[in-house]
């Protein structure tokens, strides 16, 4: 009896430490704050779901960029942990171009580019010489590249998967395409007689709906352009973040849509 005691006594002894770190690490997975990257336009659609996500345990820090950049430089040097505000096509370009691992766990939504002008009513309008401007970055460069030859302003050589200006094949209006950065897009309209500019930065400067000459077509070649919120591989089966991926998937969320960005972006699980 006293040997079986003794013997129980030592596995006591050797369990509690395992029972103590095991413990810990539940507690600390628990109450980790999830860190996600956000661009800044693009905080009061979050900040409601941040507060649903703490009524049911899950706590969330909102990281704010300026610039298309940052977000998955900081995801892959685990500064943040999931981040929301690239479509699938840049996603994948990023990871080429920087072999990085990086995933998505869930759709957002459709953000159509648009051409914008203050200076004409129509792509029809726009005269010999004048200033277009796009984003700079090479995902985008090449989609609002695509979006101007659908207008019928370009043409672009058809064999380059990411074309730039020097891809313009023809250019009957000798038109002068500028690459800016893309939050700088909306500030050129005061000189340019158009702009290429995305959603969000669109939705900051509150430029109207009637300032809209031209719009990306919705079909299955900007399938890849669908938003996405966006983890590390190793990441990709958290259940945590899929808890925030549902949180988003809401009706809830599609008002916020509504409300906030009139029809300029649409939902897309």
């Amino acid at each position: 009896m006293k040997k079986s005691f003794k013997h129980f006594s030592w596995l006591l002894l050797l369990l509690i430490p395992l029972l103590i770190v095991a413990g810990c690490g539940k507690s600390s997975s628990s109450n980790k704050t999830v860190k996600v990257g956000i661009m800044g336009s693009d905080e009061k659609i979050w900040k409601p779901i941040k507060t649903k996500l703490a009524k049911e345990g899950v706590k969330i820090k909102l990281v704010t960029f300026t610039d298309y950049n940052q977000p998955n430089a900081a995801l892959s040097n685990h500064e943040i942990d999931i981040n929301s505000f690239q479509h699938t096509y840049f996603m994948n370009a990023w990871n080429k171009a920087h072999k990085t691992n990086i995933v998505s766990i869930g759709r957002t939504v459709r953000a159509p580019l648009r051409l914008y002008s203050k200076k004409v009513k129509s792509v029809s309008d726009i005269k010999k010489g004048a200033q277009i401007t796009i984003p700079n970055d090479s995902t985008n460069e090449g989609r609002a590249l695509y979006l101007l030859q659908s207008a019928g302003l370009i043409k672009v050589d058809s064999k380059v998967e990411l074309p730039t200006p020097k891809n313009i094949t023809e250019n009957k209006l000798n038109l002068k395409i500028t690459p800016v950065d893309a939050a700088q897009t909306p500030r050129s309209l005061t000189d340019a007689a158009g702009a290429v500019i995305n959603n969000e930065f669109a939705a900051e400067a509150k430029l109207p709906n009637n300032e809209t000459i031209y719009k990306e077509k919705l079909n299955k070649a900007s399938i890849p352009y669908i938003n996405i919120i966006a983890a590390n591989k190793s990441d990709k089966n958290n259940a945590t973040y899929k808890k925030i991926v549902k949180a988003y998937q809401t009706e809830a969320t599609k008002k916020l849509l509504k409300k906030y960005y009139h029809g300029l972006t649409i939902p897309a699980w």
